[in-house]
């Protein structure tokens, strides 16, 4: 086979873990290209669009100081901040914990074993490398008793977010000396006709195809097929060709289709994916470059949700929100017409965070009167006025019914606070589990929301090392690699937040190192023969 270039390690894909395993076989000595499907306009997957939030072990407030950042670029927290800072350790059983008990024990427990022991080290690296993380204050935490009380185990945010990340990404790849080629897709993986390793990779670049060899292979890292409407509803079902997409509009399944060629196997819950609340005004085919992540609706463990009919259909308060809002956009896409309305009184609306539900973000439709926002929402769609009322009615009854029985429990958004709809003398059919309080205090608002998919769960399957594993012997296809959310097996029906990036970041250092490694090896074989 004729080549046009030659590289030690490419890689297909231009986000955290692409970005990750290029940096990383770099830093080793390989020489790297990197290639990534969208123009440098559109570049960053869905890195770009995340809050870049990232889920570590951690022994308490003392392990992370020394490496954190004010939102302003500072170095370090100023004392009378870090006084004010209430934040318990994050242990490796707790993350473990996390992880079986949101996937209902499904995820591969090599895959979940790795990603709990190696969380911290991932993080490191980033911080080593030049990354600048900051406490997440509006998303982990409420200012409750005069105190920051962080929750939920995921603390640590990047500064910039998912941009900032991206940009951190890309300038130390380049000062590592990686090759970073935009508007470059993958087409097919190149394999040797005897032994069917992969040894390079065709692409279509400047209006021409092109054949890159790798000498020591090729890691995918180009994300699942959560942009493909017709993936969607072969593999999610009916209705999720309709649903929006939260990020990049180039991942519609490449990696899946290029490593299923060359034997690859398919794992995990192709039937799942990671879906949220999100903004029912917003772009349906792509996310919004400027908004980006602020289109989630994550508010709603303050409130309720309805959906058309005016009744509600999840249990808003049954965990903290980063272990639910990953599975409340498939339940919402169930409902009539594909979204529901989030309500709640004056109590509520003070907890909720400005950059989701800023007049400048979203659109708050508000009243004096629960009636008057029964009108309200006649106008957006709702279509039995009645029931509304009825079910808040309901639901505030049903509220104070606990409060009266337990006058000892008090409302705390930062732990799951048991104040609940499940009295003795009263309780609904429906509970809410935690933060269950009256709407009652005027004024109202409400917001419409639908679903926004973020990446599908179904992925190709893969040893520890980030092999691809090939579906005839069960065994690693040599020369391939691959990292991110094209990674099958770890999460099913739903995942603790931030632990994506983080296991992007694990698995594509793993890809870079093996393929690294694995060139080098063909090198030594070269000059000995």
């Amino acid at each position: 086979m004729i080549y046009d270039e030659t590289f030690d390690v490419v890689v297909v894909g231009g986000g955290n873990a692409g970005f990750s395993a290029a940096t990383t076989a770099a830093q080793a000595g390989a020489q790297v290209l990197l290639v990534e499907k969208a123009p440098i306009e559109e570049s960053g997957g869905n890195t770009y669009f995340t809050a870049a939030a990232f889920r570590c072990c951690f022994n308490g407030l003392n392990d992370l100081l020394p490496y954190l950042y004010q939102s302003d670029g500072t170095k370090g927290l100023p004392q009378e901040l870090i006084d004010k800072i209430e934040m318990a350790p994050y242990s490796k059983s707790d993350f473990l914990t996390d992880i079986h008990r949101v996937t209902k024990g499904r995820a591969d427990p090599a895959l979940a074993e790795l990603l709990v022991e190696n969380s911290r080290e991932a993080v490191q690296w980033l911080m080593d490398n030049g990354a600048r993380f900051t406490l997440s204050f509006n998303r982990q935490s409420f200012f409750t008793e005069g105190k920051y009380k962080f929750w939920g185990g995921m603390v640590m945010t990047m500064i910039g977010q998912g941009k900032g990340l991206f940009q951190c990404h890309l300038e130390l790849a380049q000062k590592s000396g990686v090759t970073v080629r935009f508007g470059c897709p993958a087409i097919d993986l190149l394999t040797d006709p005897i032994t069917n390793a992969v040894l390079g990779v065709r692409v279509y670049s400047n209006g021409k195809f092109g054949n890159i060899a790798a000498r020591g292979g090729v890691v995918l890292a180009c994300g699942g097929f959560q942009a493909s409407p017709a993936l969607r509803a072969k593999y999610l079902g009916p209705g999720w060709d309709l649903a929006h997409v939260r990020g990049t509009r180039y991942n519609v399944g490449d990696g899946h289709r290029m490593a299923k060629e060359v034997g690859a196997m398919l794992e995990g819950n192709y039937s799942g994916c990671h879906s949220v609340a999100w903004d029912a005004k917003s772009p349906r085919h792509s996310g919004d470059r400027v908004l980006t992540n602020q289109y989630t609706k994550s508010g709603y463990p303050l409130g309720i949700m309805v959906n058309v009919k005016g009744r509600r259909f999840v249990d808003e308060g049954f965990d903290l929100r980063n272990f639910t809002y990953a599975v409340f956009g498939r339940e919402i896409l169930k409902q009539p017409r594909g979204i529901a309305f989030q309500v709640w009184d004056a109590n509520g609306v003070k907890w909720l965070r400005e950059e989701e539900y800023a007049d400048d973000v979203t659109t708050n439709l508000r009243a004096d009167s629960l009636e008057e926002l029964a009108d309200v929402l006649v106008d957006m769609g709702l279509t039995n006025r009645e029931q509304f009322l009825d079910t808040i009615t309901e639901f505030n009854d049903a509220c104070r019914s606990y409060r009266d029985e337990q006058p000892n429990r008090s409302f705390d958004p930062a732990v799951r606070d048991g104040m609940s709809t499940q009295g003795k003398s009263r309780s609904l059919s429906l509970p809410k589990s935690n933060w269950a309080m009256p709407l009652e205090k005027t004024p109202y608002t409400a917001v419409e929301v639908t679903c926004g998919i973020t990446f599908t769960f179904g992925g190709l399957a893969a040893t520890p090392q980030a092999q691809v594993v090939r579906e005839a012997t069960r065994s690693p296809i040599e020369g391939l690699w691959c990292a991110g959310e094209i990674l099958g097996g770890l999460f099913f029906d739903n995942y603790p937040g931030g632990s994506g990036l983080t296991m992007g970041v694990i698995m594509g250092r793993a890809a870079g190192k093996g393929a690294a490694e694995r060139a080098r090896q063909e090198a030594a074989t070269s000059t000995t023969e």
